[in-house]
């Protein structure tokens, strides 16, 4: 039946496979894409939503490199918002609401029309490893599939258990059984395994609800869009989202179920996500808060299944709907289903080299969830990074790492490596050191030039990163070389309540000013005509602004991550020997051991090891 074998496999198809499949293929690998069911290729198993803080970031960085997530984002989306627009830049995140029913059937789409990528429907039960080197995957069927490497990217369906009150079902997702058998597998070759839990809410029928108690909450006047490609075009109409509150007497009720909750009683012992916990969870926690916000959001277009964010549980279902019906504007909701909590296993990241291939044998890549992460963002850049390593080795070519300065994505898979995780891994902005340099606005900048020379970028999206930078920097440049006299200045400046000017100047030092806007740079003749004769669009606007008034914080950083890539160009030899480091802690050698680091940055890292460690190790390298 399957009479050739494959540059890469990937075992899964959700948001991580989807990506590595389609990066893989790209790459001229020829790929084979297994999943149990062809129906959910990149399905949203929770929210129907893409980006948010620092997922945004990661969701831009994706498709700057040539990924499919942006695009397929654009296509399908309801409704757009930049987050955190009050704050700086380095904080902006781009959010979308999905049509989930067309977000997976366009993901399907793209992945058709991918070359070199084929589709098989089927359980994979276990790996074929010979001499520690992958060789492929066993079926349920029985059948063998060999590869020259093989990607996987489970989700929650290893061995996965679905709880609803004191009810348990074997599953990955609703109405969807389990994996069974690659956890053994693993297991038997020298893996360490873990469990890690993660919930949803109840969908509800949004005809049953009563807006006009609730809190509209509409997308951005001047919708923007994930892909920097020009294949999609912003919103033109969008769908509202709602806000309402639980309140103490939704505490109540749900409270009468916390003896027959999984979470309370030791039915579920493995850890779950700290920054997205259940109702439960956050009633338990936060006892001195007398309500939680829930926000409501629409399943799609047409569609009137409803979302209801923040009010993930594994309650009793018969809790969960009275509880529910005691919320403002919810009081005749009707359920499509029940909310519920799900166990699956993980494989401590640590077991990882920075490429996703794991240290115990060739070829095998790990990507999503199973790596201890959770979010469909933090999903499909690990597969992509793992479908680009993936292709890249069969191919006989260098290995692509990002560092931390250069991405989030580069900073998520850092994280994992070095520190492992104990709880669902969720990015923040505040995990990345290099925050500034690492903005929505320019992913592209910083890494389509990287996608292009690996060949996962094509050159249309190269062209246009290369027109984005030469405009901006032009009109920077015009800011820098153009004067502006007092009188013309001043009215504007007095009425920010900025200093005025006593003499000529360059317009960039007066766009410098902290109150200072493109917007009311725009009002300048020679400004506005500059702009118009151009022809530059918001991206361009956008850049420049940025640019200009963040310089300083900007320079700083750089040099920052200079210092650090200082120490990432010093390389720790493949078969140092940490036992000789006598003159460091027992625990330092136990992790340093443990978890490899190929160069002293990564080592410096690493929790328990300190600068003095670091030194020494410098002594013993020779240096």
């Amino acid at each position: 039946m399957f009479d050739r074998e494959y540059d890469v496999i990937v075992v899964g198809a959700g948001h991580a496979g989807s990506e590595a499949a389609a990066a893989a293929a790209n790459m001229g690998a020829s790929t084979l894409l297994v999943t149990m069911n062809l129906q959910n290729i990149a399905q949203m198993s929770c929210n129907p939503a893409m980006g948010g803080i620092a997922k945004g970031q990661i969701v831009r960085e994706i498709d700057a490199l040539g990924g499919y997530s942006g695009i397929v984002t654009d296509r399908t989306a309801i409704q757009f918002k930049m987050l955190n627009k009050s704050k700086g830049p380095a904080m902006w995140s781009p959010r979308a609401q999905s049509d989930r029913m067309r977000f997976a059937e366009e993901w399907r789409m793209m992945l058709e029309q991918t070359p070199n990528l084929d589709f098989y429907q089927e359980m994979v039960s276990g790996l074929i490893v010979e001499n520690n080197e992958i060789k492929g995957v066993k079926t349920s069927l029985g059948l063998s599939i060999y590869a020259k490497s093989v990607v996987l990217t489970n989700g929650t369906f290893l061995n996965g258990l679905i709880h609803i009150g004191e009810k348990q079902m074997g599953g990955g997702r609703a109405g969807e059984r389990a994996a069974t058998g690659i956890t053994a597998d693993l297991v038997e070759l020298g893996f360490e395994a873990g469990r890690m839990k993660t919930g949803t809410p109840p969908r509800v029928d949004g005809r049953s609800l009563d807006y006009s108690k609730m809190t509209v909450q509409p997308g951005d006047a001047i919708p923007e869009k994930f892909s920097y490609s020009d294949v999609t075009k912003p919103l033109t109409h969008q769908r509202d989202c709602h806000m309402t509150y639980t309140s103490e007497k939704v505490h109540d009720l749900l409270r009468t179920g916390f003896d027959r909750s999984p979470m309370f009683n030791g039915a579920i012992k493995s850890t779950g996500p700290r920054y997205c916990p259940s109702i439960e969870d956050k009633i338990n926690r936060f006892a001195d808060k007398d309500r939680h916000q829930m926000f409501i959001e629409p399943e799609g277009w047409n569609t009137v299944e409803v979302y209801v964010n923040g009010f993930s549980t594994s309650l009793p279902e018969d809790v969960q709907f009275k509880a529910l019906r005691s919320v403002v504007g919810f009081e005749q909701v009707k359920f499509f289903r029940p909310g519920y909590a799900i166990e699956y296993d993980y494989f401590p990241p640590t077991q990882l080299k920075h490429t996703l291939e794991t240290k115990l044998v060739s070829g095998l890549y790990f990507a999503g969830q199973i790596n201890g992460t959770t979010g469909y963002e933090e999903a499909g850049s690990q597969g992509l990074m793992a479908g680009i390593n993936a292709a890249l080795k069969v191919q006989g070519r260098n290995p692509f790492i990002l560092k931390r300065n250069e991405a989030y994505i580069g900073v998520l898979i850092d994280d994992l490596i070095t520190k492992g995780t104990e709880e669902p891994y969720r990015m923040f902005t505040s995990r990345a050191e290099y925050r500034t340099l690492l903005r929505q606005d320019n992913a592209d900048i910083r890494l389509t030039p990287l996608g292009y020379e690996i060949g996962l970028a094509k050159e249309d999206r190269m062209n246009r990163m290369i027109e984005k930078q030469q405009k901006s920097d032009a009109f920077i440049n015009f800011f820098k070389e153009t004067s502006i006299k007092p009188e013309d200045a001043n009215p504007m400046l007095e009425e920010l309540a900025s200093s005025e000017m006593k003499q000529s100047d360059k317009m960039y030092k007066v766009f410098s000013r902290p109150k200072v806007t493109m917007d009311h740079m725009k009002q300048f003749a020679e400004v506005s005509d500059y702009i118009s004769e151009n022809n530059l669009d918001t991206e361009v606007l956008e850049q420049t602004e940025i640019q200009i008034k963040y310089s300083g914080y900007i320079e700083k950083e750089k040099n920052n991550a200079d210092k650090l890539n200082r120490l990432e160009d010093i390389r720790i030899p493949e078969n140092f020997n940490f036992d000789k480091l006598t003159s460091v802690s027992f625990e330092a050698r136990e992790k340093l051991k443990k978890i490899r680091p190929t160069t002293l940055s990564q080592a410096s890292r690493i929790s328990g090891v300190s600068p003095s460690d670091i030194s020494i190790m410098l002594v013993y390298m020779g240096r």
